[in-house]
């Protein structure tokens, strides 16, 4: 990181403003952040410097989106998700960059195929209103999507598209998606700074870049705000499941 010249720099604080968009408006959108941390820096060393700035991006979404969250729905979530961050944190031990990147894309893919063919079969059921919670539980679509987020958000920090997929398919809209997303990562995403620390993916190196980039999400954040409202459901909806594709693509692929 000592190294880092002008370019990537600039690539990065680019990134870092996307991530505070994606917070406020498009969650799906953070697998181009992802991608261009993982392009700059190694692999593995990237989730540590990304995962602070995240944090950032998930207060800022919760100050604006608190009020719309839908906590049974986080509440059925949390116990699936903690096995996935466990299993995630197992799998980094071990696994290589490649390795590490591969099986991201792949669950993206599958879930992105999934949620397709359940849209397809059978229509989304209305919601009540925009900040309503889903109009379907199912306790087994809740466990698997919930230890899928959990390993993709220790793995790579790719949890958003996969519970992105969730709660699109369990009939959220926009308000009551993005509020409910707010909350969870800014869960999820604490829990796991001591298990990053532990596999020495944070340091005092990753917190001094940090420090830098973290400036950058504040705009992003206020952009995605003053956005959000005018993105329709229908386009909001494809341009989450688009970036989960684009996002899985590019990890598969690369």
């Amino acid at each position: 990181m000592d190294t880092i010249t002008l370019w990537p720099l600039a690539a990065l604080a680019a990134a870092s403003l996307l991530v505070g968009f994606s917070k406020t408006a498009v969650s799906g959108a953070n697998t181009i952040s992802l991608a261009v941390f993982a392009a700059v820096l190694p692999a593995r060393e990237s989730t540590g410097v990304l995962l602070p700035i995240l944090i950032a991006g998930d207060i800022l979404a919760v100050l604006v989106y608190r009020r719309h969250a839908h906590w049974p729905t986080l509440l059925r979530l949390f116990p699936a998700v903690a096995a996935g961050v466990v299993a995630g944190t197992v799998f980094m031990l071990w696994a290589d960059d490649e390795a590490v990147a591969r099986s991201i894309g792949a669950i993206l893919l599958f879930m992105a195929g999934v949620t397709l063919w359940r849209r397809r079969a059978r229509p989304r059921p209305p919601a009540e209103e925009e900040t309503g919670g889903p109009s379907r539980g199912g306790r087994l679509k809740a466990r698997t999507y919930g230890v899928l987020g959990g390993f993709t958000t220790m793995v790579a920090n790719a949890g958003g598209p996969v519970m992105s997929l969730y709660l699109l398919s369990a009939g959220f809209r926009k308000l009551g998606f993005l509020g409910t997303s707010a909350w969870f990562f800014l869960i999820v995403n604490t829990s796991k700074v001591p298990f990053s620390v532990g596999l020495g993916l944070i340091d005092a190196q990753s917190l001094m870049l940090d420090a830098a980039l973290v400036l950058f999400v504040v705009p992003g954040a206020y952009l995605g705000r003053a956005c959000v409202g005018r993105i329709n459901q229908k386009l909001f909806d494809r341009i989450v499941i688009g970036a989960t594709v684009l996002g899985g693509l590019q990890l598969l692929l690369r």
